[in-house]
């Protein structure tokens, strides 16, 4: 019998939609946390994932040595290989490198699984598609990102060295 007078109590002197207006109220005089996206940047991790690259040796060769590692290991199947061995020197290397981004899931078992550091994942979190094929990254276009962005791998690199 009580319960139900609270009920109706409650009801009728509109608890609910006071305490409501009290808590809009209470976030609409505080102080705001906006960012505003093109100037500010959110602050990301240090272990953040974010585009796929393919790093080079310092004398300008790719490191990739076609051992298919990363894409066994790829739980999205979103990498596809297919190397060949080279004709000057017999050594095998990747003739066609693909990554596709609409199915990677950035995990991150790609570039652990290398063991040359030859794929790594870049801070870049600023990336868009315009046409369609462009999420096929190839061979090309990860060693540009990758040449674009090696100062920024190597130091996270060399941050990172202590915890693997």
């Amino acid at each position: 019998m009580i319960s139900k007078l609270k009920y109706y109590l409650k009801t009728i002197l509109l608890v609910e939609l006071f305490q409501g207006l009290w808590l809009t109220g209470k976030y609409f005089f505080s102080k705001k946390v906006t960012l505003q996206f093109p100037e500010e940047n959110t602050p990301t991790s240090p272990r953040f994932r974010g585009l796929l690259a393919l790093r080079r040796y310092p004398n300008g060769e790719e490191r990739c040595i076609a051992c298919k590692l990363c894409e066994a290991v790829c739980p999205a199947l979103a990498i596809t290989i297919e190397a060949e061995p080279r004709k000057s020197d017999g050594q095998r290397r990747t003739t066609s490198y693909e990554i596709d981004l609409f199915k990677c899931i950035y995990c991150g078992f790609c570039e652990e699984s290398c063991p040359v550091d030859s794929i790594v994942v870049t801070k870049n979190m600023h990336y868009h598609f315009e046409e369609r094929g462009q999420q096929i990254m190839t061979k090309e276009k990860l060693l540009a990102i990758g040449d674009k962005y090696e100062a920024q791998i190597a130091a996270d690199k060399t941050l990172d060295e202590p915890y693997r």
